[in-house]
């Protein structure tokens, strides 16, 4: 399993942990986080200050107006789509999904993959184990609240709550409802679909997914390589500077005080 954790000697693991040192000193902890991220998986860190910060395996940068967003109604008002685009329509449906999910305590989802890309925001601490075809190895994504992650199709993985507390997550994807049957493929039904050599025919366009054959031997075994190192490693823990932080969000949450009409 690559693990990267961020020490005291400078030595880094795969993490989303909240910014250190300003804007800078969270771009360099993203950017040593886009040396641990395969292919194709994108991780944002939505800061307190309203700033956006990306990483990818190409490096890390702080999403601004001018680039990557598009102008959202109003001057001023900015937006980057994560599923579909602006062009999304009736006519031209993303045919995308957006819901609420509650991981509970110290838990992990079984290892599966997903027929269309996904799109996960963490508002606790979590982590996301994702298997690296490239490198050959299963890879751990520390995730703090705010940050959130892109996984793209079929790429096998797994999500868990590394807190006591039951974990919050908003996630969004392409083309698949829970009961669809390739929503989560887990190992036992990629062995499934590999023994009983399911012939389909050429994948068609699901909502902006092109999607080709896939091995399900080479699945499955990734599959299996994640539980593998689920059952070595656990689902990880909470640093003390991580609950530290929860408290600290717990008791401005509550000097906040509750929704409702505004007071002038």
């Amino acid at each position: 399993m690559s693990r990267m954790d961020v020490g005291p000697g400078g030595q880094g693991q795969g993490d989303a942990r909240a910014p250190r040192g300003g804007v800078r000193g969270a771009l360099r902890d993203m950017e040593q986080l886009s040396r641990s991220l395969p292919f194709g998986v994108e991780v944002f860190r939505l800061g307190a200050d309203g700033r956006v910060l990306f990483a990818d395996r190409e490096g890390a940068r702080e999403l601004g107006p001018r680039e990557e967003f598009l102008p959202f109604i109003d001057d001023g008002q900015f937006a980057h789509y994560l599923v579909g685009d602006a062009e999304t329509s009736p006519e031209r449906p993303s045919n995308a999904t957006f819901k609420l999910g509650v991981v509970g305590p110290r838990s992990a989802f079984t290892p599966h993959a997903h027929g269309g890309e996904h799109v996960v925001l963490s508002l606790g601490h979590a982590s996301c184990g994702l298997y690296d075809a490239a490198r050959g190895q299963v890879t751990e994504i520390r995730l703090v609240p705010g940050a959130m992650i892109r996984i793209p199709e079929m790429m096998p993985h797994s999500f868990a709550n590394r807190g006591g507390r039951p974990l919050n997550i908003l996630a969004a994807n392409t083309g698949f409802g829970i009961d669809h049957e390739d929503y989560a493929i887990t190992a036992a039904e990629a062995e499934r679909r590999a023994t009983e050599d399911v012939v389909r025919e050429p994948r068609r366009a699901v909502g902006t997914v092109s999607r080709v054959a896939t091995d399900f031997g080479l699945l499955a075994a990734a599959l299996r390589d994640i539980e593998r190192v689920q059952r070595v490693e656990g689902v990880g823990t909470t640093t003390v500077r991580e609950r530290l932080a929860a408290g600290l969000r717990r008791a401005a949450s509550a000097l906040e005080g509750p929704l409702g009409r505004g007071t002038r």
